[in-house]
């Protein structure tokens, strides 16, 4: 698998039959997150929860993603197929802790690859990240509707901290 030279170094993880590298997004990536994020905006119609217009573009991603001040994080899950999936997160700060935590805003597997270990490769990235940067836990929220996602959560470790009729708020200590 060929690498970018402003890549960071990848992550290699194996889950039975299949290599997945974690990797920092780039620059280049911009119009790869743009179809994620329209493909997790697909899957948010599907279950009922996103009705809205997806208003971002390849310009925006760039800009907010990857020029200072970046306002959030990607990541990239790869395997031989090629690209599987990505997660876009951000830093929180807490006045009291006095330390940040991570908030997970979007999660996304493809779905001829849910099952296989790439969301459980992406999750563990994110807690590498958090505790790189000495955040107090991970947070996000999971749609009722996508039952299958939160029982994902739940086997990882996460625990639920509130729940209303849309949406589940979860939380992984560090």
């Amino acid at each position: 698998m060929a690498r970018s030279t402003d890549a960071p170094a990848l992550r290699w993880l194996v889950y039975p039959a299949r290599v997945i590298a974690i990797r920092a997004a780039v620059r280049t990536d911009a119009s790869l997150l743009l179809a994620y994020v329209g493909k997790k905006s697909e899957f948010d119609r599907a279950t009922g929860v996103f009705t809205g217009v997806v208003g971002t573009t390849c310009e925006k991603i760039e800009a907010t993603l990857f020029d200072e001040p970046r306002f959030a994080h990607a990541l990239v899950a790869e395997d031989a197929a090629g690209p599987r999936g990505f997660a876009l997160y951000y830093f929180r700060y807490s006045s009291f802790a006095g330390q940040p935590s991570l908030w997970l805003d979007d999660l996304y597997v493809d779905a001829d690859a849910r099952g296989s270990g790439v969301g459980a490769a992406l999750l563990a990235r994110l807690v590498e990240r958090a505790h790189g940067h000495g955040c107090t836990h991970l947070a996000w929220t999971a749609a009722v509707a996508n039952p299958r996602g939160i029982a994902f959560y739940e086997r990882e470790g996460a625990v639920i901290v509130s729940r209303d009729d849309k949406q589940v708020t979860f939380r992984l200590p560090l």
